[in-house]
C-alpha cells in the first residue's frame, strides 16, 4: 500500500482550505462573506420568532408559512425587503382569492383545482409581482388543500384567512429584524465595483505595454488581449448592480442618519466614475483592435512607434492603479495624484503624435494602424481626465460639506 496521498485526500485538503479562506475574509472585513453571513443569521433570528408567534401564540393549522414568509423577504436591502415584502403578500392574497372564490362558486373537485391553476398562474405573469409572480400560484394549491380538509364554509373562511394573516406576520417580523438588526448599508459597494473594473483595466495594461516596448507582438498574443477586453461585459454589469444595490441600501434605512454616514460623499460621482470606466474598457477594447491590425503594418517605423506607444499605455496603467485603491476616507489626495498622472499619460500620448509627426505617419489613411491607435489613445485619456474631475469635484464638496458641520458644531458647543 503506497505511504503518499491519495486524490481524493488532496481534493478534501483544498476544499478544507478554501473554506478555511472563506472564514477569514469573513471574520476579517466587511465583504461578501460576512455579507452571507449576517443574512444567514437574521432569517435565522426572523424565522425563529414567526414560527413562535405562529405556533406558540396564535396555535395555527399551518404555522410554516409565517417563518416561510419572514426568510423570503430577507434581502440584502431594507428597500428590497419592503419591496418584496409588498409583492409576495399581494400574491398570496390574489391566490387565495382565487381559491375562495371558485371554492364557494363549484366546490372542492377536479374541476375546480384545474380553474384555480390556470388562474393563478395567468396572474403570477403579471409584470408588477416580478420575481413573487410563482407565489400566486402557490399560495392558490396550499389553500385548495386548506380548503378541501376543512368541512364547514366558516372553517374554509377562517383556514384561508389564516394563510394571509400568517404570510403579514412573516413579513412583519421579516422586514422588522432587517431593520433593527445590522440592517445593511453599502456605501462602499459602489467602491469596490470601481476597483474590480480598474483592477482588470490595470492588470490588462500591465500585460500589454512590456510587450509593445520590445515590438511587434504577434497574432496569438493581440488576439489574447482582444478577448480579455472583450469578456469585460459580465463584469461591468455586476459593477453597476453593485451601485445600485448601494444606492438603494439608504432608502428606509435608519443606520443612515447615525452622524458617522453623514459625511459621505453621496453616489452622483461614482456613478460617473463607473460609467467613464465602462467606456475606457470599451475603448481599451478598440484599442486592442488597432494593435491587432498593426501586425499587417511593416516597415522600420512601427517598432519605435509601439515603443512611444507601450509608454502611454504604462502611464495611463498607473492611473488605473489609483482606481483600484478608491477609498472615500482618502478621496481628495486620490483625486489629485489621478490628475497629476493624467498629466503624465497625456504627455506621454504627446510622444506617440510628436513620433508620428517625426516619421511622417500618416494618421488619417484608414489603411494605416498610427490614427486608429492615437484616436483610441486620445479618448482613453479624455476618459481618464473626465474621471479625475468628477472625483476632484466630489472630494472638495465632501470637504467642504464637513467643514460646514464642524463648524456648526463648534458653534452650538459655544453657544
Amino acid at each position: 500500500m503506497s505511504g503518499g496521498r491519495t486524490t481524493a485526500d488532496q481534493t478534501d485538503q483544498g476544499r478544507f482550505a478554501l473554506m478555511a479562506r472563506w472564514w477569514r475574509r469573513a471574520l476579517a472585513y466587511d465583504g461578501d462573506e460576512r455579507d452571507t453571513l449576517r443574512i444567514i443569521g437574521k432569517s435565522t433570528l426572523a424565522a425563529t420568532l414567526a414560527w413562535l408567534v405562529s405556533y406558540v401564540a396564535l396555535d395555527a393549522r399551518s404555522p410554516a408559512f409565517a417563518p416561510f414568509s419572514a426568510v423570503l423577504i430577507m434581502q440584502v436591502t431594507v428597500y428590497r425587503s419592503v419591496v418584496q415584502s409588498l409583492r409576495y403578500v399581494g400574491a398570496v392574497v390574489a391566490g387565495v382569492a382565487v381559491q375562495a372564490a371558485l371554492g364557494f362558486l363549484a366546490g372542492p373537485d377536479l374541476l375546480t383545482f384545474v380553474l384555480v391553476a390556470v388562474i393563478a398562474l395567468a396572474i403570477g405573469r403579471w409584470q408588477v409581482l416580478g420575481a413573487q409572480g410563482p407565489q400566486v400560484a402557490t399560495a392558490a394549491f396550499f389553500a385548495f388543500a386548506t380548503y378541501t380538509s376543512a368541512s364547514a364554509d366558516s372553517q374554509r373562511l377562517r383556514a384561508l384567512g389564516e394563510i394571509v394573516l400568517l404570510v403579514l406576520i412573516g413579513c412583519a417580523i421579516g422586514i422588522a429584524v432587517n431593520v433593527l438588526v445590522a440592517p445593511p448599508l453599502r456605501y462602499r459597494g459602489a467602491e469596490y465595483g470601481i476597483r474590480g473594473l480598474a483592477h482588470t483595466l490595470k492588470d490588462l495594461l500591465a500585460d500589454m505595454y512590456p510587450v509593445l516596448a520590445e515590438g511587434v507582438p504577434d497574432q496569438d498574443t493581440t488576439g489574447g488581449w482582444r478577448s480579455r477586453a472583450a469578456r469585460t461585459g459580465g463584469m461591468i454589469g455586476q459593477a453597476w448592480w453593485g451601485l445600485e444595490t448601494s444606492k438603494e441600501s439608504l432608502y428606509l434605512n435608519p443606520r443612515r442618519l447615525l452622524r458617522r454616514y453623514r459625511g459621505h460623499p453621496g453616489f452622483q460621482g461614482y456613478e460617473s466614475v463607473l460609467g467613464a470606466l465602462e467606456r475606457t474598457l470599451y475603448q481599451v477594447a478598440a484599442l486592442t483592435r488597432g494593435l491587432d491590425r498593426s501586425r499587417e503594418e511593416e516597415g522600420e517605423a512601427l517598432g519605435p512607434f509601439l515603443r512611444r506607444y507601450a509608454a502611454f499605455l504604462e502611464a495611463a496603467g498607473e492611473v488605473a492603479a489609483v482606481l483600484t485603491t478608491l477609498d472615500e476616507t482618502t478621496l481628495l489626495p486620490q483625486a489629485k495624484r489621478l490628475e497629476r498622472l493624467t498629466d503624465d499619460a497625456e504627455a506621454r500620448r504627446d510622444d506617440v503624435v510628436q513620433e508620428t509627426r517625426e516619421r511622417s505617419l500618416s494618421l488619417a489613411d484608414p489603411s494605416m494602424p498610427y490614427g486608429i491607435l492615437v484616436t483610441e489613445a486620445t479618448r482613453l485619456l479624455e476618459e481618464f481626465r473626465y474621471t479625475s474631475r468628477v472625483l476632484l469635484e466630489v472630494a472638495q464638496d465632501a470637504e467642504r460639506s464637513s467643514g460646514e458641520r464642524k463648524q456648526r458644531g463648534r458653534s452650538a458647543g459655544g453657544g
